[in-house]
């Protein structure tokens, strides 16, 4: 039953049946034929999936995100980047990467981060002499940093299905995302001074006391997150609603860049994306069900452990099945999916919990780049007008440089819990 349950799987996912409602069928048709789990305890568990405090946060750090993408935050973020980096070779790719940074700690989203920067800076690099199919390419690379730095949805899920501590899964993704920031940034200098692409104009202090204001209330956002969760002001759960208001002042009040006409379609976006993610959750939380009825986790950590039982040869299969995972799977699907399958794995072999979620998390980042199903590709190729088959070749060095990030990070876990003082 074990086989035929993944067979199923594979099969719904090869005549692309949506991933949620493949999980449940699979699981559900095996569950008909044992006949010894009524069809009731199957929508219960459903819904007891979804019926979760710490998963309230997901759509209200979503909708926080649309409504500062939508409030004028990107474009001045934009502009403190490019006075902060961009007299350097290379320099509009490095506002973009920058400038995601910046975002990442507002939206929470890989797609929604590339989305917002690159609508301004591709065509704004194209324009300058940038190939078009690089200037994608950086874009698309830049945006996974919106599932690693905090306030982060991946995150959430992972630190839902593993039992995991949220509020230090935030903490512990800053310094990873800062060296994928760094890498990423390093590569865009290095093929620019290649290539003889120019910086742009020099600007002063003041220009950037200036800049930094006016994106002050941005950079506020992530602070006031951060700071109140760390304070003991409130929880991941209470910051999202803290940070929608927020969001709603900025935009509405402050900038007032959100009419009121807008906040029907940034609350249709937040509920239709919401919904897909709780849709997953629940589908996976039957599949999951059945995984741990039949112990399958537990086999799989047993069969790990007699193949090696040096962490760093365990953790380099992983790391390489979860590359592989996230070319095909979508994120949340394959956190809720596999958290059961290798979370014990991990702790079995003495990895930190914390410091397996940001593994798992910046491995899955790397599948957002990645044919046939990276998300930012799509979305940055959408922008800058490009097939994706045109951008394969451009790709290929953000990956390469984000597996060695990957690597650095698995292998040095003080990058994850320097912070957390572990």
């Amino acid at each position: 039953m074990s086989v035929l349950v993944f067979i199923l799987l594979l099969l719904l996912f090869l005549i692309n049946v949506p991933v949620a409602i493949a999980l449940a069928m699979a699981a559900t048709f095996v569950f008909i034929l044992q006949g010894d789990v009524p069809l009731i305890a199957i929508m219960q568990r459903m819904f007891n999936a979804v019926d979760s405090f710490p998963l309230l946060a997901i759509p209200l750090f979503i909708l926080a995100g649309k409504l500062m993408e939508h409030g004028g935050i990107s474009k001045r973020l934009i502009r403190l980047a490019d006075v902060i980096v961009g007299r350097i070779r290379g320099g509009l790719g490095l506002v973009s990467v920058l400038a995601c940074t910046f975002f990442a700690a507002i939206s929470g989203s890989a797609a929604a981060t590339t989305a917002a920067v690159g609508s301004l800076l591709i065509p704004a690099m194209v324009k300058k002499g940038y190939d078009r199919n690089f200037a994608t390419a950086i874009q698309a690379a830049g945006g996974t940093v919106g599932i690693m730095i905090p306030p982060s949805v991946p995150l959430i899920l992972f630190g839902v299905a593993a039992g995991a501590s949220i509020s230090d899964l935030f903490i512990a993704g800053i310094l990873p995302g800062i060296v994928v920031v760094a890498s990423l940034m390093l590569l865009v200098y290095v093929i620019s001074v290649m290539h003889g692409y120019g910086g742009g104009e020099r600007y002063s202090f003041k220009d950037f006391v200036l800049a930094f204001k006016d994106a002050s209330l941005g950079l506020m956002m992530p602070v006031i997150i951060l700071g109140g969760i760390y304070g003991g002001i409130f929880t991941p759960t209470e910051a999202a609603v803290v940070a929608v208001v927020y969001g709603l002042i900025v935009g509405v009040v402050v900038y007032r860049e959100i009419k009121w006409k807008d906040l029907i379609d940034i609350f249709n976006s937040t509920v239709i994306i919401s919904s897909v993610i709780m849709f997953i959750i629940a589908g996976a939380a039957i599949f999951g069900y059945y995984l741990t009825r039949e112990k399958i986790p537990a086999q799989i950590t047993e069969f790990m452990l007699s193949l090696t039982d040096n962490w760093i040869v365990a953790l380099l299969i992983i790391n390489l099945l979860l590359l592989i995972i996230g070319v095909f799977l979508e994120t949340a699907a394959a956190i809720i999916i596999l958290t059961p399958i290798l979370a014990p794995i991990a702790t079995a072999l003495g990895i930190d919990i914390v410091h397996f979620g940001i593994i798992m998390i910046v491995n899955l980042a790397i599948g957002f780049i990645t044919p046939p199903v990276g998300i930012n590709l799509f979305v940055a190729a959408n922008i800058a007008g490009t097939k994706l088959e045109s951008l394969l070749k451009a790709i290929i060095p953000f990956i390469l440089t984000m597996v060695i990030s990957l690597l650095i990070i698995s292998y040095i876990p003080a990058i994850s819990l320097f912070f957390l003082g572990r």
